[in-house]
């Protein structure tokens, strides 16, 4: 138990938070699962009591974060990994979106996440070194409509990420940033916020949940072992897709996006900048 890792894992309660919860006490690894609501992980406390300590906590709530983060590196002695995973989804256009749930959705998917990384560093920089996993989303390159601001706060969550890896790499700290494809979480029902729909945009909305289609996302646990192995590497990536199809999406909108600056390089080159 003693060469057992520390994990910290915030959406813990369901979807790819509990299916990595469960994978790290697969392996033998102790955990501090946080979640707004642990009662899902009544079951897994059950059956891990030595090894997973499950911690009420809302991400955007800062001081409840520092404060919770106190406790769960006091729970096992110390962190070694972090998993800043809890997310929401606010699904709709933008002109939709009221500035209530835009603010509500910012201070999960972007604060949140900032908050938990704030607090999680003087803990692992204290004993030399860590990995903080900043899940985020294969998506994250570009908007989409209905689904921009989840976009939004993702790419917000890259760029930050990128800042903290160089500012942290000199203290032994890893930085990735994870880049999820699409699996069956709930995110689009438990995890959504909808926008009251206006009616100039029904034409849209039908051919985007056309183009989402009804195909069965991959399982939650299909993307652990990823995770699992990426949190062992000794010179991990700043960046990972994971999924096979949406590494193939990614790589193809890049493409593309680079076809189109192509083509207006012309204009581009206009300006000495």
């Amino acid at each position: 138990m003693t060469d057992a890792r520390v994990w910290l894992i915030t959406g813990a309660s369901r979807g790819l938070g509990r299916a990595f919860t469960e994978a790290a006490l697969a392996g033998g690894e102790r955990v501090v699962a946080a979640a707004r609501d642990v009662g899902p992980l009544a079951e897994l406390t059950e059956k891990y009591p030595d090894h997973l300590v499950p911690l009420p906590l809302d991400v955007a709530d800062r001081q409840g974060v520092f404060d919770g983060v106190e406790r769960a590196a006091a729970a096992f002695g110390r962190l070694d990994v972090v998993v800043n995973n809890a997310g929401a989804m606010l699904y709709g256009m933008v002109e939709e979106a009221t500035e209530e749930q835009i603010r509500a959705h910012m201070d999960v998917n972007f604060f949140g996440a900032v908050w938990v990384a704030q607090a999680v560093l003087p803990h692992l920089r204290a004993r030399g070194g860590g990995r903080l996993l900043q899940v985020t989303s294969m998506g994250s390159g570009g908007g989409m409509a209905t689904v921009g601001f989840y976009g939004a706060g993702k790419a917000a969550l890259d760029s930050v990420s990128e800042a903290l890896a160089m500012e942290v790499e000199g203290f032994g700290v890893k930085v990735t940033i994870v880049q999820m494809g699409g699996y069956n979480t709930g995110l689009f029902t438990a995890g959504t916020t909808h926008t009251e729909p206006l009616a100039r945009y029904q034409p849209l909305r039908a051919e985007m949940e056309a183009m989402w289609g009804d195909a069965v996302a991959p399982e939650p646990d299909t993307a652990a072992p990823v995770v699992m192995e990426l949190a062992a590497l000794p010179d991990p990536p700043r960046r990972l897709i994971v999924g096979s199809r949406s590494f193939d999406h990614v790589l193809e909108m890049d493409r593309a996006q680079a076809e189109l600056y192509r083509s207006w390089e012309h204009l581009s080159r206009l300006a000495p900048g």
